[in-house]
């Protein structure tokens, strides 16, 4: 198994693509921790993942609290000895859809702000443990939103373009110690729209163009991907249980394009 023996953290493990990591790290032989705002979702999905003979605790964990996450982890390192990997999956809704002159001051901070406090945050409390072990990988999430331009998303585009520049900076700051960092880059996951905050993230656009969210993803895969589809959730999560693996112990400060084609590098 290609995570035997190893020991993860996931922030927002309750949510679509948390919880798909989450089942893909413990198929892989992980000890799954489950960090999340609202409990209940993360208890769902370590039910799941020990039904399936994996291994897994959840917890109340407010990924925007400082105190909180390195209390959390400081705990998981107390009873594990070890933190292998981390992952920050939160996410919030926020505006897209609207339009420059439409958008306000508040509307274009706010994803920024939340965004890379919790990456910052969750980070320096994964570093702080992985640094003393000499080993460890911080994975970070964005969309092609960090490299397309276009109407409706400069909020959230000017995000993931610095959770991209955060990863590649943040392998620097930690190499050195034997801690990788890399961001995966996916594209919308239509299977995460009954789960997520996405579809009223995507709803903004929808309304605007008069059409449904599904009808609109559609489209966009269609005319917008080289494969003519989006990535599955199995898709991402398996490849986050490979790039956290020894297998992928020469890569980091990558950003690896799992968008189906949407942008190209």
């Amino acid at each position: 198994m290609l995570l035997e023996r190893k020991v993860a953290v996931i922030h927002g493990g309750g949510g679509a693509i948390g919880g798909a990591v989450a089942r893909a790290f413990a198929r892989e032989g992980a000890k799954v921790f489950l960090a999340g705002r609202t409990l209940a979702k993360v208890e769902a999905v370590a039910r799941d993942i020990t039904r399936a003979g994996g291994r897994a605790e959840a917890a109340q964990v407010d990924g925007f609290d400082e105190r909180a996450v390195n209390g959390y982890l400081t705990d998981v390192v107390a009873k594990t000895g070890r933190l292998d990997i981390t992952l920050n999956a939160v996410g919030l809704f926020h505006v897209q859809g609207t339009p420059f002159a439409e958008l306000s001051l508040e509307d274009f901070i706010y994803p920024l702000a939340i965004y890379t406090r919790t990456n910052f945050l969750t980070a320096k409390a994964a570093a702080r443990h992985m640094v003393k072990q000499g080993s460890g990988v911080v994975l970070t999430l964005s969309t092609p939103g960090s490299r397309m331009s276009g109407v409706g998303f400069l909020g959230y585009g000017v995000t993931c373009g610095a959770i991209e520049t955060f990863t590649r900076i943040l392998a620097g700051e930690l190499g050195q110690s034997g801690v990788r960092a890399v961001c995966l880059r996916s594209d919308a996951i239509p299977e995460a729209l009954a789960t997520s905050h996405a579809r009223r993230v995507f709803q903004g656009f929808a309304e605007r163009a008069g059409v449904k969210v599904e009808d609109m993803l559609a489209e966009r895969a269609r005319v917008g991907t080289l494969l003519q589809r989006f990535p599955t959730l199995a898709q991402a999560a398996n490849f986050a249980a490979f790039v956290a693996s020894d297998g992928a112990g020469a890569m980091t400060g990558a950003i690896a394009n799992l968008t189906c084609g949407s942008v190209v590098d």
